[in-house]
C-alpha cells in the first residue's frame, strides 16, 4: 500500500486492524509530534509530556482490533493523551478535590475540538492575565505560575502576607469577571489555589 494511501481515514484505521506496521510507523510520524505539543500544553513537562505520547501509541497498537473506522482518529488520539493526562493527575492529587463541574467543562473542551479549542481557553486565561493591574498580575504570575507560597511571595515583595491574598483572591475576581463562561469554568483547574501537582 502507498504512503498517501494511510491519508484516508478508514483506510489508516482498517490498515491499523490488521497489524500493518507500515500504518502504524504513519501514525506515529503524523501525529507524534502534534500530540507532544498538546501534552505539553496540558503538564507543563517534555519528559512527562514524551511518556504520555509514548503510552498512547503503545496503546493504540495494541488495542488496534477494537478501533472503528466511522471514527475520527486524530480526535481519539487527543481524546487518549488527555485521558492519559488525566490519569497521571490522578496519582498526585485526588480528582475528588475538584469541582465535578470544573472537571466535566474541561472534558467538553477537549471533546468539542481537541488541541485547538484547548489552545484557546489557555490564551483566552492568559490574555485576561496580561490585563490585570500591575501589582495584582506580579502576585498572580508568582503564585500560580511561578509556583511560590504566599510567605515567599510576600517576602520577595516586602509586603505582608494579607496583602498577597489579597491580591490573589482580587485576581481571581477579576478573571471570572472576564472570562467567559466555558473559559471561566475551567480557571480553578488550571491555577487551582491548593496544588500538589503543578500544571503551570
Amino acid at each position: 500500500m502507498k504512503i498517501e494511501d494511510y491519508n484516508d481515514n478508514s483506510t489508516l484505521i482498517e490498515s491499523l486492524k490488521n497489524g500493518d506496521e507500515h500504518a502504524y510507523t504513519y501514525l506515529i510520524d503524523t501525529y507524534h509530534h502534534k500530540l507532544c505539543v498538546y501534552a505539553n500544553s496540558l503538564v507543563k513537562n517534555v519528559y512527562s509530556a514524551e511518556d504520555i505520547v509514548q503510552n498512547v501509541f503503545i496503546k493504540v497498537w495494541e488495542q488496534r482490533t477494537r478501533l472503528k473506522t466511522d471514527h475520527a482518529l486524530k480526535s481519539f488520539l487527543y481524546k487518549l493523551v488527555y485521558n492519559e493526562f488525566i490519569d497521571l493527575y490522578r496519582k498526585n492529587q485526588s480528582l475528588f478535590s475538584l469541582e465535578k463541574s470544573y472537571y466535566d467543562a474541561l472534558n467538553g473542551i477537549v471533546q468539542e475540538d481537541d488541541a485547538e479549542s484547548f489552545q484557546r481557553v489557555m490564551n483566552a486565561v492568559n490574555n485576561e492575565i496580561q490585563n490585570l493591574p500591575p501589582k495584582c498580575k506580579e502576585v498572580f504570575i508568582l503564585s500560580k505560575k511561578e509556583g511560590l507560597t504566599n510567605i515567599e511571595i510576600a517576602e520577595h515583595l516586602d509586603v505582608s502576607i494579607k496583602t498577597v491574598e489579597a491580591q490573589i483572591t482580587k485576581a481571581f475576581s477579576i478573571l471570572r469577571s472576564s472570562l467567559e463562561e466555558k473559559v471561566r469554568s475551567v480557571l480553578f483547574l488550571f491555577f487551582p489555589k491548593k496544588k500538589k501537582f503543578r500544571l503551570n
